[in-house]
């Protein structure tokens, strides 16, 4: 698709792309790592950032009705998630959204309940705010699955809250509504508060759909949604992101946490990248979910043809695909040398989602197809000659 075309990132200070060979004091390696995309944006979300900057005054700015309502109207056209205007606040990102959850609603030692292996910053925003990490590991078949036994003797033992990643990063399960449904009625017997990281909830491949917490009425009083525009439209510099919290008394202890902090004013071209994302994206959407949805049937068919050692979790959603190498014997450090040494590939280790994650890794596949395969024809001769362990 021409939108989704190769954009050299390098000496542009991208993370993705500018750290690498300092972090890994290696040369000519491929990034498939950071979950950011090499796409550029749709070009109406430019425009409108081009308009701000035509106009040449970069002051400050307040919310606009405009941006509320193109948040309203996206999840309900999109998700079917119906939204009042006061129930949306907004923050500079969701990993500092979850901070703030987290202060406003536990108190230091407090137990916080994540599923492992998930995004690693979870852990250490627990950690950061003097609170302590409880895991639940997530069973593995050929996608992760919630043990709610496990869960429900935690929740037993003190659990203050419980973060959930829908869709799941690394895994990319889409939780269906009835998981969603079990979780909550758990939470609510046990008066844990759920934060629910909905940030690629836009990125899911039909026949798979997205249900967010936002949509269980009947428990969204004891629930907090964190989400934003710029992973669904690769705006992750913008900074923006959204809060939907219905209960009146949660968002006003979130709101007073956020005004403590001086949390509680955006970007100004975070604003206006998502007012117009929200307004003009649901076709490039399409087009991006064809692409990134062909990109995953590449994957899955070149390791199987090509390296069937390595187990691939099919995603359901996001355009991250959590790849097995266990099969080797390999230890972590030593499963990441050789991908950087020999693949000359940049993956993001497995064990820095948690325990669940040893033998691991997590492949980045929003990027060109020409990319993409580079990336995994160097994956297949680094491992071709390598001993399988079991």
């Amino acid at each position: 698709m021409e939108q989704f075309q190769e954009i050299d990132r390098y000496h542009t200070n991208s993370v993705k792309w500018d750290t690498i060979e300092q972090t890994y004091r290696e040369k000519d390696l491929l990034p498939l790592w950071v979950a950011d995309m090499d796409f550029k944006a749709h070009q109406p979300i430019l425009d409108a950032m081009g308009q701000v900057l035509k106009q040449g005054v970069l002051g400050y700015t307040i919310e606009s009705p405009e941006l509320v309502r193109s948040v309203i109207n996206w999840q309900q056209v999109q998700h079917q998630v119906k939204l009042d205007p006061e129930s949306i606040l907004f923050s500079s990102g969701v990993i500092p959204s979850l901070a703030i959850a987290i202060q406003a609603f536990t108190e230091e030692n407090d137990q916080i309940l994540i599923f492992d292996p998930v995004y690693p910053p979870f852990a250490d925003m627990i950690k950061r705010n003097g609170r302590q990490v409880v895991r639940n590991s997530l069973k593995v078949a050929e996608r992760f699955e919630i043990d709610f036994a496990s869960l429900e003797q935690q929740l037993q033992e003190g659990v203050k809250a419980v973060i959930l990643c829908n869709p799941h990063n690394p895994g990319g399960r889409v939780w269906t509504r009835s998981e969603l449904q079990q979780l909550a009625q758990l939470c609510a017997q046990y008066n844990v508060l759920v934060i629910s990281d909905e940030i690629h909830g836009d990125l899911v491949f039909a026949p798979h759909t997205f249900t967010s917490f936002y949509s269980l009425e009947e428990f969204r009083q004891h629930a907090i949604v964190l989400t934003s525009a710029t992973k669904t439209f690769n705006l992750a510099g913008i900074k923006n992101s959204m809060i939907f919290i219905d209960n009146p008394q949660l968002r006003q202890r979130f709101a007073d946490v956020q005004a403590r902090n001086r949390q509680n004013e955006i970007n100004t071209f975070g604003q206006v990248g998502t007012q117009a994302a929200y307004e003009t994206g649901a076709d490039w959407l399409k087009d991006l979910l064809a692409y990134l949805e062909d990109n995953v049937n590449f994957v899955c068919d070149f390791f199987a043809e090509n390296l069937p050692e390595v187990v691939v979790m099919k995603p359901e959603g996001t355009y991250l695909i959590w790849l097995d190498f266990s099969a080797y014997g390999l230890s972590d450090q030593a499963l990441q040398r050789h991908l950087i040494r020999e693949a000359k590939v940049v993956l993001n280790p497995g064990n820095s989602f948690g325990p669940g994650g040893t033998g691991h890794m997590r492949l980045n596949i929003a990027c060109t197809k020409a990319t993409l395969a580079e990336g995994l024809t160097r994956i297949q001769r680094a491992f071709a000659e390598l001993p399988v362990q079991k």
